[in-house]
């Protein structure tokens, strides 16, 4: 986080909520845009704990105020970039098949992140977020919630179809599949590839069918990315 000489030369900056839009000259918009891209070029490089405000700042020719009038600190400079480069990768199927709606929407998480450089912008942002209470606050609100209402739509429109047992917890599925993903992530022990995301899902699917009395089928494995969980993060 931004120290306290570096937001008296900023002002008081702008909440989480984003870059402030502010009306007045085209250089504004050329230079927020330039910012955004220098810090996802450093993060992707470096990671964040080796982002500086004042190598930002250098790399896209703007001073460190114009930087903290958008972002009153380096880790909320960092998820703008992430959410930048992270959000355009994801895709949410509705095919009316639960197993495969969660397989396809795990699939392009992993994708992203084992695949794209956003993958290294994550592992730096959840670290960043457990010293910087702000940015964990504004993690929660504009990338974990938002994906989890998505997911758990997933989750209770199959128990609406009568795929899943009334009263299935959708947080406690989601965090069964989607946690394992993220301590593949964090961890670099095991691949994180398409192979984990059938294994996982199949796991936890085949046991909620199995409390409805169904048998559990068969599934086939497969690949994305390679060994790309073996990375270290």
């Amino acid at each position: 986080m931004a120290g306290r000489d570096e937001q008296s030369e900023a002002g008081t900056g702008e909440a989480f909520g984003g870059p402030a839009h502010r009306p007045g000259r085209p250089r504004s918009a050329e230079a927020g845009a330039a910012i955004l891209g220098v810090a996802t070029d450093l993060l992707a490089e470096k990671g964040l704990s080796r982002m500086s405000i004042e190598e930002v700042a250098a790399r896209a020719g703007v001073g460190k105020a114009t930087i903290y009038r958008r972002w009153p600190s380096r880790g909320a400079l960092a998820l703008d970039a992430f959410l930048t480069e992270f959000q355009s990768q994801l895709t949410l199927p509705h095919t009316g098949r639960f197993r495969e709606d969660l397989r396809a929407a795990v699939k392009s998480w992993v994708r992203a992140v084992a695949t794209t450089r956003a993958g290294r912008m994550l592992a730096g942002l959840i670290a960043e977020a457990q010293r910087d209470p702000d940015l964990a606050v504004a993690w929660r609100a504009r990338v974990f919630n938002p994906l989890r209402e998505q997911h758990r739509a997933l989750v209770d429109q199959a128990v609406r179809r009568g795929d899943l047992p009334a009263g299935t917890d959708a947080d406690l599925v989601l965090d069964l599949v989607f946690g394992s993903a993220y301590h593949r992530l964090l961890h670099g022990h095991l691949p994180l590839d398409e192979r984990f995301v059938t294994q996982a899902v199949d796991l936890v699917v085949d046991g909620l069918e199995c409390g409805q009395g169904r048998r559990p089928r068969a599934h086939g494995p497969g690949k994305i990315g390679g060994n790309a969980g073996h990375r270290a993060h």
